[in-house]
């Protein structure tokens, strides 16, 4: 804007700032995001001067990808449906998935139980009373066998969020393709794989930081070769963001994971260009609309630049960022749970308005319980609703221009920025060692314990009023259709895995956990010695305490 101009419209505002303040009087003395940004109460050229078109949003498709990372976006294929599903045995998640996809659901995500995540089998003494509850129980190939039977895995896209143990899931999931005939260069999907947010936020870990890191990038340098439509690791700051942290600390540690994965796989002598393209986020879509939106088109850019200018990527599918979205669980709550419909919808239309290209929508249900088939049907017919009735998909990134939302791009990144240079500065310029270094000091968790902190302190004294939490509260609860899990289920997989010992070639299991743990000591990429052993029906936690022994196993530094 030409300086003239500029301060004509300085003063045409202040005016108008002089005649508001004599006619209106605000509801409260401060406006600010869920993650305390201060709002003004209107914004104008003024507020992004020297904006500049092609530097800060560009065409839908290119650099800097702001607008969206493909041409056409949903105008020309929608955003993948994919609800997480998972419970009981591989045959109970079997049946969902099947249902799922009979509602119009494109996409497959699979949520496994904490015995599952955390690496114990079925019948460990660790997993009593938790199997099959937040998630699908999986021991050996046997589960997989059946959680996938009937669905052909050459046709259907599947995520796996599962982090710890991810190499064990990656390793089930290239056996049961081979076992139907599905050739591994055209299996699609998504391995979470992202174990530095668990030392963030998730706290869902077996093996230290380094051997962590190490096992993530066998899974990426295996899948560069053999498994190229794969999504190596779901980049996650959606883990993060329900630990507490604001927004802008989403977007930085997220990021900052990122490239510490890049930089992890560049040491390995890995080219940028060859495995960059299949590296995919998962973010949050929290409460406020605008925040969220700006969150996204922040991320596009950010990624795009230190792609292409910090580690030299020369491929335009190096610079695009693509994410998934889930709308946030922590914004659900047991009070009124039918406002959840309400609260899922803005959350999901913020994502697609931000450009996701798959999103999950959560079920109103689950501040209470694991999903109803009431429950789930309603999140997908959301997600419907947005995509066909609204019109929000009929044009790209309608929101580019907005003075608040351009402004609001802008701070998040600014935000992000400032916690680069921390990041950067305590791993001497590598993300890598910033992130592995700030773990052990608890940098992380205090920021993110502080952030939820904050939060909570303004929810108690009322500055952000949370509907029928805080305010227009009812004292009659709302009866929900039940979910209930049999606990007969626990004792049926326990004989499951027991059978499954008993009838294997147990010498071939042996030898194959033998040569695991010598490749594991001679710093061999481990994905091969892993299908290996899956193909002969060892166990996870068989495969899990075989690497304990090399690696050890991780306990959190206590940080005050």
């Amino acid at each position: 804007m030409q300086e003239t101009k500029k301060r004509e419209l300085a003063d045409l505002y202040r005016e108008w700032k002089e005649r508001a303040k004599a006619r209106s009087r605000d509801r409260r003395q401060q406006f600010l995001t869920i993650s305390g940004i201060p709002i003004k109460d209107l914004y104008t050229p003024l507020d992004i001067p020297g904006f500049d078109y092609a530097e800060k949003l560009g065409f839908p498709g290119e650099y800097p990808y702001t607008r969206g990372p493909y041409y056409n976006m949903y105008r020309g294929r929608p955003w993948t449906i994919r609800q997480f599903a998972g419970f009981g045995r591989a045959k109970d998640t079997n049946e969902r998935f099947k249902y799922l996809i009979s509602v119009g659901q494109t996409g497959l995500s699979t949520a496994f139980d904490m015995p599952t995540l955390m690496g114990y089998d079925s019948d460990h003494p660790m997993a009593e009373g938790e199997v099959g509850r937040e998630g699908v129980a999986v021991d050996t190939l046997a589960d997989f066998e059946i959680l996938f039977d009937g669905i052909n895995l050459g046709e259907v896209s599947v995520s796996f969020t599962i982090n710890a143990p991810a190499i064990f899931i990656y390793a089930l999931y290239l056996a049961v393709a081979e076992k139907q005939g599905v050739p591994w260069e055209k299996l699609r999907g998504t391995l979470q794989n992202d174990m530095l947010k668990e030392f963030h936020a998730q706290n869902e870990w077996i093996f230290p930081p380094g051997p962590s890191v190490k096992l993530v990038t066998d899974i990426v340098e295996f899948s560069t070769y053999h498994t190229p439509k794969f999504n190596t690791i779901s980049i996650s700051g959606y883990h993060i963001r329900e630990a507490g942290s604001t927004a802008a600390q989403e977007l930085a540690f997220t990021l900052a994971d990122g490239f510490a994965y890049v930089e992890a796989a560049l040491r390995r002598g890995l080219d940028v260009d060859a495995f960059a393209p299949r590296l995919s986020f998962f973010f949050n879509s929290h409460l406020d609309f605008f925040e969220e939106i700006a969150k996204f088109r922040a991320a596009r850019r950010i990624w795009a630049r230190e792609m292409r200018y910090r580690y030299g990527a020369k491929k335009p599918e190096s610079w695009r960022l693509r994410f998934h979205t889930q709308t946030a669980g922590c914004s659900l709550t047991a009070q009124q749970p039918l406002v959840n419909i309400v609260r899922t919808a803005f959350e999901a239309l913020a994502a697609v308005l931000g450009g996701t290209q798959s999103l999950h929508t959560n079920s109103y249900d689950e501040a209470l319980q694991l999903p109803s088939k009431e429950a789930v049907t309603i999140a997908v017919r959301t997600q419907q609703v947005i995509l066909h009735e609204i019109g929000v998909a009929n044009t790209i990134d309608p929101l580019a221009g907005s003075y608040f939302v351009e402004w609001l791009t802008d701070e998040m990144e600014r935000q992000a920025y400032e916690y680069f240079d921390k990041i950067l500065d305590l791993g001497n310029g590598s993300f890598l060692d910033g992130i592995l270094k700030g773990i052990d000091l608890g940098f992380f968790k205090k920021e993110i314990a502080d952030a939820a902190y904050e939060f909570q302190k303004r929810v108690e004294e009322g500055d952000f009023i949370w509907v029928g939490v805080n305010a227009y509260q009812e004292d009659v609860p709302l009866e929900v259709p039940k979910f209930y899990v049999d606990p007969k289920i626990e004792e049926e997989q326990r004989a499951f895995v027991k059978r499954i010992r008993e009838t294997r070639d147990n010498y071939a299991v042996k030898e194959a956990l033998k040569r695991l743990k010598e490749a594991a000591r001679r710093g061999e990429n481990l994905v091969p010695y892993f299908v290996e052993a899956v193909k002969v029906y060892a166990t996870e936690g068989e495969l899990m305490d075989a690497l304990k022994e090399v690696y050890g196993t991780y306990r959190e530094n206590l940080v005050l």
